[in-house]
């Protein structure tokens, strides 16, 4: 049976503003279920402090009283440019939970700056400008749209904990919304389905097809749009965030039952 997550007085909390208005000690409880221990175990964190070998802690949690919002990121160690594990959750209008961005990294693996253009500015994963150097390293790296480093291959084991985290607050489902076609392939994978989307994703899987309209756009007018990108999840991803769509990909969302895998493919035998 699951401990569900309860307040000092009994009372149980089913939103992030309910778990943050607890006090730390037990907010940082709650929230530590959200991580796997092998992470932990991987870079050496003790898993009840929190700190690594040099006594520095390397979990942050940042969970604002009054905001139904919290960020985790894990670090490798103090200084690093890049969090091993970052997420960010928040409470829906209509009291559900979204995850709204997931990312894990590998510290070690090669970066690529796409996450800043030329002059150092933010590119927002691409949509408000590119570093088009960095996104062709990165894809000739076997990294999809938006990724800086390669992962952990963590995704699949950390899933579990969201689903452990969710049924604590008395929820039987959470919901997400993939920022790139890739990752909504991924999550299809692990079991989510669409709420919104899904005859889009079938509309993009279809005019990939010999003949269809985004086959013959592949046309090898961008390092991004050459042919037989359409064979692998990366190569459509690649050719989506380069726009071969005409519009933006936005207007998807997923979301995922717990315990239960609804076996929605619109890729079928997707290579990756």
């Amino acid at each position: 049976m699951t401990d569900f997550f309860t307040g000092p007085d009994g009372t149980p909390l089913n939103s992030l503003s309910m778990l943050n208005d607890l006090p730390q000690l037990e907010r940082e409880q709650c929230y530590r279920v959200l991580i796997i221990d092998e992470l932990l175990q991987r870079f050496q964190i003790d898993p009840v402090t929190l700190c690594g070998p040099n006594g520095d802690r390397l979990v942050e949690f940042d969970a604002p009283q009054g905001i139904g919002t919290v960020e985790v990121r894990v670090w490798q160690q103090l200084g690093a440019h890049d969090p091993v594990l970052y997420f960010q959750l928040a409470d829906t209008v209509n009291n559900q939970l979204q995850v709204l961005l997931f990312v894990i990294n590998a510290p070690d693996a090669p970066r690529f700056d796409v996450d800043r253009d030329g002059y150092g500015q933010r590119t927002k994963f691409g949509t408000l400008t590119r570093n088009l150097e960095a996104e062709c390293a990165a894809m000739q790296a076997g990294l999809a749209p938006g990724q800086i480093r390669r992962g952990l291959g963590l995704g699949r084991k950390t899933l579990p904990r969201f689903e452990l985290f969710v049924s604590r607050l008395h929820h039987e489902m959470f919901t997400l919304e993939p920022l790139a076609y890739h990752t909504a392939i991924l999550f299809e994978s692990y079991g989510c389905a669409y709420s919104i989307g899904k005859k889009r994703m079938d509309m993009i899987h279809a005019e990939f097809q010999p003949g269809g309209e985004l086959f013959k756009r592949l046309d090898g007018s961008t390092s991004f749009r050459r042919p037989g990108l359409e064979q692998t999840v990366r190569g459509r991803s690649w050719a989506i965030h380069d726009g071969i769509l005409g519009e933006p990909f936005t207007n998807i969302r997923m979301y995922k039952r717990v315990g239960v895998e609804a076996g929605v493919t619109t890729f079928p035998n997707a290579k990756w």
